[in-house]
């Protein structure tokens, strides 16, 4: 059945989409845990703030984090003309900004699972580490983390999923390029807006929602898999 056929950009669309999610979680993810760590073990002048600014982009229109992303990352925006002199990166109109775009839209989503689940590590257990002569980091490592893991995987498929489904930080900072930054949700709404597209719209909207259900499962099983395994090892 031709519905069943994807077209080549819709592929397109699909593989980028994919790859923005990908690149966003790997540069995303790292600094969630830092800064999810931060927030549940210290309390420090500013800590409100600083917890306001994470979650800021949950509550801004994603029309104006994009627009903010363009001021300061754009071609003519400070840090992006800053990286484009020295290092030849460019984020304005690439795929790249649309993975930075998906970075900042998915942040506070990665995020917060993290810091509950860090929040429900006893701190006297890094305390005990400690206690044994384990560095900070040490402790951190063979322990905080092994324990928070299962929040850092809810974390880090929310914020899969929402990368793949950022819409208007994307278009208003890199705009719909087919190849270049249309991604899947931007293809359904360019199909949405074609005379006759109600197909593609429609095989679009079946491919975004069974890739979210595969993420969401695989989320369940493998958070259910590491407390298996973590509640094996307290026992």
């Amino acid at each position: 059945m031709d519905f069943f056929n994807l077209q080549p950009d819709e592929w397109q669309a699909l593989t980028l989409t994919l790859r923005v999610a990908a690149a966003a979680l790997l540069v995303t993810l790292p600094l969630a845990i830092l800064v999810a760590y931060i927030l549940a073990r210290y309390r420090f002048p500013g800590h409100g703030f600083v917890n306001a600014l994470v979650h800021l982009p949950l509550v801004l229109p994603p029309v104006v984090t994009g627009y903010v992303l363009l001021l300061t990352f754009g071609r003519k925006g400070p840090v992006g003309v800053f990286l484009d002199n020295l290092f030849g990166i460019s984020f304005a109109f690439n795929w790249t900004g649309a993975a930075l775009a998906a970075s900042v839209m998915s942040f506070p989503l990665i995020v917060r699972p993290i810091r509950l689940s860090f929040e429900a590590v006893d701190p006297k257990l890094e305390d005990a580490a400690r206690s044994l002569g384990a560095h900070r980091f040490v402790g951190f490592l063979t322990v905080t983390l092994p324990l928070a893991l299962p929040g850092i995987l809810g974390g880090a498929i929310l914020g899969f999923a929402k990368a793949m489904g950022e819409f208007g930080a994307t278009i208003t900072f890199v705009s719909n390029i087919p190849g270049e930054t249309r991604t899947l949700a931007l293809a359904l709404y360019t199909a949405t807006q074609t005379p006759s597209g109600d197909l593609a719209a429609f095989r679009l909207t079946l491919i975004a929602v069974v890739v979210a259900f595969a993420a969401l499962i695989a989320s369940e099983l493998l958070a259910r898999r590491l407390q298996t395994r973590l509640g094996g090892g307290n026992a």
